[in-house]
């Protein structure tokens, strides 16, 4: 492999992420692809018009937002795999029909509908049928995106809010009929039209299209290049090189799956190649990855969505999320430093590691739209804003060289190609709608807290244990917005309830549901990640599960110690984040059973004890574990192990 192969250009992009995720999409030609391509690029520049000029009424936004979403989904995606893709059935132009007639009803009598006085006013016929025809249509996009697990459990709270009032004990409500949960559904913004769907069509579409400016200009190759650069030298530092890049792209895409298929096809045979095992290969990119969606300043597109329920500015989510992203991945590039140190691999060879400083005069252009992001958030800018700076800037950086120029195709392909990749999003935060619109319309919520809390018998760490099963079920089978937002009216507040704060106890759930994506049985990031690798996917699902543990203790650490999000003094927070990090180190070790040699039992045991206690909050309990972290340290450094005691014992294949 020489440098040049470095380079991935988006078709390989796109060809790699087909092949891994599957393809449920039609492939259309001719006249149609043209005009479905217009269609998307047309939502895309609606969406730049009103960031420019200023959103519509709420309603309007959104139904105009969700009605794009809807006909290119029903334009896109097939109804069953086996169904043929390439042109669109009679059904599925209905389908489009019958959305651009009921949501167009809603975007031109939107001031209306924002007036009008919920359980006073009944609505009318026409509107009942609107209502129905929209939650059809909406219900099956949400099949054919989102999957039938969230279509599923949409479909349970439906039931609940038409047939609760039969069910016994707790859990019953006053009763509802059709037209009095269809009016609060889709003719205010509690239900399918609320917060999500705002976000969605405000900031979230803007980051995604942002992503796809730069993926376009190939800015992707700059942070490949840039993260080979920086690593490549090292020991593992193929794998170093996935767990920086992959970090980088992540907080780009805002997706573990799509990440790892972008980025997989060249970090994981190179890590082969280099001496690591497949299995191992594949895990840390699927972890990789996966931590995309915590790292600042862009994270995944339930951050948004974080800040909007907590009525905080967006930076200040960012700015939370730092020290435990920190954590997450300094804990992965330990275990991959000791698991290089411990196989005896070495870096790649100097031909294959582009210089720094070559790579930041060639591409470093591009590190100016995410410093912009991160200026304008900082002076107060709103997210909408700032994500349309950066367009901009990335069209402005991409023109000082001939090579990444963007021409008006290409510009148009990027707008394309961001509104394909919103629809999932658009679609999960839309039906999920239809849940909190249950929600809070039976009241279900405040007795699903109650009964959290009776069961746990308002202990904090056995309701923590509960939310994060939650977290993790939900996340199987759901996207991480929809999987986070499912939980913001269950669960969250009977976290706040112990004294949780509000930011840690959002970011708790947030976490967890991104960890579902490297979380056996069904662990998509690391399924991608096998098929490119080769590998068992179970087996490379509990190898992510290893090397992401860290992931599954820091959530803890921050609801128990806050300064971690830096809710405390300054001092604090050093104290706090000196140790952690101390403590990560010593569970890297713990984990790979090697340190400056090969752990024997006892060393890995208490190397475990100390990370654990250097972790916890608490000065003292800290200072214990920093004390066993050194009596470990010195028995490493002092003891010779017997012969071939190492090798024969700690050097176990994956």
């Amino acid at each position: 492999m020489s440098q040049k192969d470095l380079n991935l250009d988006v078709k390989d992009m796109d060809e790699a992420q087909s092949e891994v995720l599957g393809n449920k999409q039609r492939t259309l030609v001719g006249v149609t692809g043209k005009v479905v391509s217009f269609l998307a690029i047309l939502m895309s520049l609606f969406h730049l018009y009103t960031a420019f000029f200023g959103v519509f009424e709420s309603i309007a936004q959104r139904s105009i937002h969700l009605a794009f979403a809807l006909v290119l989904v029903f334009a896109l995606y097939r109804p069953t795999k086996n169904q043929e893709g390439k042109r669109i059935p009679w059904y599925d132009i209905v389908a489009i029909l019958l959305v651009l007639g009921s949501f167009q009803y809603f975007a031109l009598n939107a001031i209306d509908i924002s007036a009008r006085l919920t359980y006073v006013t009944p609505l009318s016929n026409l509107e009942i049928v609107i209502g129905v025809i929209a939650s059809i249509l909406l219900i099956e996009a949400t099949r054919r995106v989102v999957g039938r697990a969230f279509t599923i459990i949409v479909l349970a709270f439906l039931g609940y809010g038409f047939f609760g009032q039969y069910l016994p004990g707790g859990l019953e409500h006053r009763g509802f009929d059709l037209m009095w949960i269809l009016d609060h559904l889709f003719y205010s913004t509690m239900g399918v039209f609320s917060t999500p769907l705002g976000v969605s069509a405000t900031f979230i579409f803007l980051f995604i299209l942002f992503g796809k400016f730069l993926e376009v200009s190939g800015a992707g190759n700059f942070f490949i290049n840039l993260s080979v650069g920086l690593m490549g030298k090292y020991r593992g530092g193929p794998a170093k090189t996935a767990v920086a890049g992959s970090a980088i792209l992540g907080t780009i895409s805002g997706s573990a799956v799509a990440n790892t298929a972008t980025t997989g096809p060249f970090t994981i045979p190179l890590m082969k190649r280099t001496g690591y095992k497949g299995t191992f290969a594949a895990a840390v990119e699927a972890v990789s990855s996966a931590g995309g969606q915590i790292i600042p300043p862009i994270m995944g597109a339930a951050a948004f969505i974080i800040a909007s329920y907590l009525g905080v500015p967006y930076i200040e989510v960012a700015i939370a999320a730092i020290i435990p992203a920190i954590l997450y991945y300094v804990c992965v590039y330990f275990q991959v430093d000791l698991r290089a140190k411990k196989d005896g691999l070495d870096g790649m060879p100097k031909e294959m590691i582009p210089k720094v400083k070559t790579v930041l005069k060639e591409g470093g252009m591009f590190s100016l739209p995410l410093l912009i992001i991160v200026i304008m958030l900082v002076m107060g800018y709103s997210p909408m804003r700032a994500a349309l700076f950066a367009i901009a800037s990335v069209i402005v950086v991409a023109a000082f060289k001939a090579a990444t120029r963007l021409s008006f195709g290409t510009m148009f392909k990027a707008l394309d190609l961001g509104a394909r990749a919103a629809l999932e999003t658009a679609i999960a935060c839309a039906s999920a709608g239809f849940i909190i619109g249950v929600i809070s319309m039976t009241g279900i919520g405040l007795q699903f807290s109650s009964m959290i809390l009776a069961i746990s018998g308002d202990s904090l760490f056995i309701t923590l244990l509960l939310t994060m099963v939650a977290s993790l079920l939900l996340g199987l089978g759901l996207p991480t917005v929809a999987a986070y937002i499912v939980q913001v009216p269950l669960t969250i507040p009977a976290l706040v309830q112990l004294g949780v704060e509000p930011m840690a106890a959002h970011l708790f759930v947030f976490y967890f549901a991104i960890l579902s994506a490297i979380t056996p049985p069904v662990a998509l990031a690391s399924f991608a990640a096998s098929g490119i690798a080769n590998t068992n996917p179970l087996q490379t699902s509990l190898v992510a599960l290893r090397l992401g543990i860290a992931g599954f203790i820091v959530p803890f650490m921050f609801v128990y110690g806050p300064s971690l999000i830096w809710i405390g003094t300054p001092g604090e927070v050093v104290i706090t984040l000196t140790t952690a990090l101390v403590g990560v180190f010593a569970l890297s070790a713990a984990i790979e059973g090697w340190w400056l040699r090969g752990t024997y039992w006892y060393e890995r045991i208490a190397l475990f004890v100390a990370a654990i206690m250097l972790v916890v909050p608490d000065f003292l309990v800290s200072l214990a574990g920093f004390a066993i972290f050194a009596i470990v340290f010195v028995l490493q450094k002092w003891v010779t192990p017997k012969k071939n005691h190492s090798e024969h014992q700690y050097n176990e294949a994956l």
